[in-house]
């Protein structure tokens, strides 16, 4: 299997793993409708009671860590999350990342990718700093392209306004 296509695969594991916790975003789901939960594809991420498991990484130690409006410095909260991300990826070697860079909808294309671009490099330089090789480390932005929610209020813009490690097998990212 190639690079791409495993990307490919780890990519829609990801996103039907959102559906594995249906109460992940409040009661009964993002759109309080609650879920199916788990698939086939949440199944390639393995068991999130297993701590050797990216489900468990997603689930447990958190891959999300959230910033202010129009900033990319890391709040404690967000350092204490990333250390705990820096702790599993430092005793898995197995497994790179991609951290992720996004921006609620506020302002223009080319600054959101610009703001999600130095939200993922904060994230990175953290995680290289608690001592995680830069090799296993890439990181992407996709401003205001993907948000989690979609309205226009600031319960919402919150929530866009983060950045999220995606675990991926070794190999090289």
């Amino acid at each position: 299997m190639n690079k791409l296509s495993m990307i490919l695969l780890l990519a829609g594991a990801l996103g039907v793993s959102a559906c594995n916790n249906p109460d992940r975003f409040g009661a009964g789901g993002a759109d309080g409708a609650g879920g199916a939960g788990g698939g086939i594809m949440s199944a390639a991420l393995g068991d999130p009671n297993d701590p050797n498991s990216p489900a468990y990484f997603n689930q447990t130690i958190g891959d999300t860590v959230r910033f202010a409006v129009d900033q990319s410095v890391l709040t404690p909260e967000s350092q204490n999350v990333l250390a705990g991300q820096a702790q599993w990826m430092n005793q898995h070697p197995q497994y790179n990342a991609v951290v992720e860079g996004h921006a609620d909808e506020q302002g223009t294309r080319e600054y959101n990718i610009a703001l999600g671009a130095r939200r993922a490099a904060a994230v990175q330089e953290f995680l290289i700093a608690q001592g995680v090789s830069p090799a296993r480390l890439r990181t992407v932005s996709y401003g205001k392209e993907r948000p989690l929610a979609i309205c226009s209020d600031e319960a919402c813009y919150a929530q866009n306004r983060r950045a999220v490690t995606v675990i991926t097998v070794g190999g090289g990212v």
